[in-house]
């Protein structure tokens, strides 16, 4: 696998990290396709039951490699073509039953916005900034971006950050939906290094408790779009049911309830 993309697994725990530091994570074709082995790999592998996505350098992800696209030449079907590597590595985070958490320290911008809004939960920094800046180069939204951003934060707001070239503050991402929390650091302190181990504090709590039943409520919440909402109905009486057959849910209620006889003794 490229080191575009550093992967390791350790104790159910995925972690990709972008590596690009010197253009800002943004992606060209050696990030695409290392992006996209990785998170097909993450997500197919049995002991995995978590994946944290984290980046080196200043910034999270710039989007796509404007220098790269101005002097390799290529055309618009070589961009929709690397376009589509980076979706499905987008796909397979968001269709799969494991959590996902982003540690965006820096700057998120542009096609950045997509590869946060593939997690379930994101965590930033205090002093992060976010936007969508596309047409700052006159190119339109990709990466998901038009497709999850209403999503995470309403029509209204997703318009007002794609039609505009304003980046968000953290504290402004947090309060539109857009992030889970920002992580805030005394001066001099490492600031990326406190969003990282946030991150990974995250995704070990997800591992240290009812992996399965985690996974599954993910894959409840991003799949709904698939069905009506009586469908969904069934989707969900089908999965509890299932749920409540795991050897890891018997467990856990009937320690409920023990504790609870306890307490009422």
């Amino acid at each position: 696998m490229s080191d575009a993309v550093l992967f390791t697994v350790d104790e159910g725990m995925a972690r990709l990290t972008l590596n690009r530091p010197s253009r800002l994570n943004a992606f060209n074709a050696d990030l695409a396709h290392a992006w996209r082995d990785a998170t097909t790999e993450a997500v197919s592998r049995a002991d995995v039951g978590a994946i944290l996505i984290d980046a080196t350098g200043p910034a999270f992800c710039a989007g796509g490699d404007v220098i790269d696209m101005a002097t390799m030449g290529g055309s618009g079907a070589d961009i929709t073509a690397l376009a589509e590597v980076i979706n499905s590595g987008i796909r397979a985070l968001t269709e799969s039953s494991v959590p996902v958490v982003a540690a965006a320290h820096g700057t998120t911008a542009g096609g950045g916005l997509g590869i946060l809004l593939a997690s379930d939960y994101a965590v930033v920094g205090s002093r992060s900034k976010l936007g969508s800046l596309y047409a700052n180069i006159g190119l339109t939204p990709d990466l998901s971006v038009s497709a999850q951003l209403a999503r995470a934060v309403g029509q209204r707001r997703a318009l007002q950050l794609v039609l505009q070239d304003r980046l968000l503050s953290a504290a402004e991402a947090v309060e539109w939906g857009l992030v889970a929390e920002a992580v805030d650091a005394a001066e001099g302190v490492d600031e990326a290094s406190l969003v990282r181990a946030r991150g990974e504090e995250i995704a070990r709590f997800w591992l240290a408790g009812a992996a399965d039943a985690y996974g599954q409520a993910k894959r409840l919440v991003r799949s709904q779009p698939e069905r009506t909402f009586v469908e969904q109905l069934s989707e969900e009486a089908r999965s509890i049911g299932a749920a409540l057959e795991t050897p890891d849910a018997q467990a856990r209620i009937a320690a409920f309830a023990a504790a609870s006889a306890n307490r009422a003794g």
